[in-house]
């Protein structure tokens, strides 16, 4: 028996519903309308970041440009200098009738780059440890580390400033420099805890292989573990740097007022003071020019590291 004309005329009508159901052709009429809001919200999403790029560019555009202004002070009528001059660049580091700062930057080069090797290391082995190895107290060591990593480093400040004095690290140039590593590079060892997470990812069998073929802990750990985790070693040395380079409150509380000690942080905070502004406010743009100069190298040559680590680790 043939179906009736209404069975038939209903099953073409929600043909195309349904076609539209399974991922076949779209309703008739939608579209049209699914395309205008794909464009809407591809339009939308660039001028979000167009935006957010003019925030992010114009302030380092003008940092670059202030620092070859040839007015010195801070009172301009214009947003961008109309004079431009190396002289900024040439007296913050010739200029030491008030401030050295050629040596402030050799000071603290030195400091970030002990602590950043120090760091590296003291993470991977606490680690290593974590992850490879089991003994009595890993649980609570681990546990206990990550209680003292909620607490702000801050809250040590004082007593970190009287153990140095005691220790004499607080008189000399030299001295404050070695109190200064100390401390940065002290508390390294707490945080592996992301470091720990990566090596965890590391299949046991890779250990197991080779320790069946004769390897020890050491060897186990430098020729296969440090090659696997070269990418996490690029982003701890990033850190380390970072943290001396740039840190403002420890050094300070270190340091105190004694400028023969200062790190950049604390000779650029100075330049912005009341008796030192109104011929270092350029310099201090040129300051902060020849500041992200180190961080620059490093994270570019850290980048071809990081890249080689991963490129090896597809074609394996």
């Amino acid at each position: 028996m043939s179906e009736p004309a209404s069975t038939v005329a209903a099953a073409n009508a929600a043909q195309p519903v349904l076609n539209a159901a399974i991922g076949g052709e779209p309703i008739k009429g939608e579209g049209g309308s699914l395309r205008t809001r794909r464009v809407i919200g591809d339009i939308l999403s660039h001028v979000f970041l167009v935006v957010l790029s003019i925030m992010w560019l114009v302030p380092i555009i003008w940092v670059l440009a202030e620092s070859f202004n040839a007015y010195t002070g801070q009172t301009v009528q214009t947003f961008f200098p109309t004079e431009y001059t190396l002289d900024n660049y040439i007296q913050l580091f010739t200029d030491t009738s008030q401030m050295n700062f050629l040596q402030m930057f050799l000071r603290t080069l030195v400091i970030a780059i002990f602590v950043c090797a120090i760091q590296v290391f003291f993470v991977l082995s606490v680690a290593y440890c974590m992850s490879r190895l089991r003994f009595k107290l890993r649980k609570p060591f681990m546990n206990g580390a990550l209680i003292i990593g909620m607490f702000p480093g801050i809250m040590s400040a004082v007593a970190i400033y009287f153990l140095l004095k005691a220790m004499g690290l607080t008189e000399s140039v030299t001295g404050t420099t070695i109190g200064l590593i100390i401390v940065y590079a002290a508390g390294a060892g707490a945080g592996f805890y992301v470091m720990k997470g990566f090596m965890d990812t590391i299949p046991m069998s890779l250990d197991e292989a080779a320790m069946l073929d004769g390897c020890t802990k050491w060897e186990v750990f430098a020729k296969i573990i440090l090659p696997i985790t070269k990418p996490m070693i690029v982003y701890q040395a990033i850190t380390a740097f970072l943290v001396p380079w740039l840190d403002y409150v420890l050094a300070k509380v270190v340091v105190l007022g004694d400028q023969g000690k200062y790190t950049v942080a604390l000779g650029m905070y100075q330049m912005l003071q009341r008796e030192y502004i109104a011929r270092w406010y350029a310099r201090f743009a040129a300051a902060a020019v020849c500041v992200s100069i180190p961080i620059a190298v490093l994270f570019i040559i850290m980048q071809r590291f990081y890249q080689a680590s991963m490129s090896g680790s597809v074609k394996g």
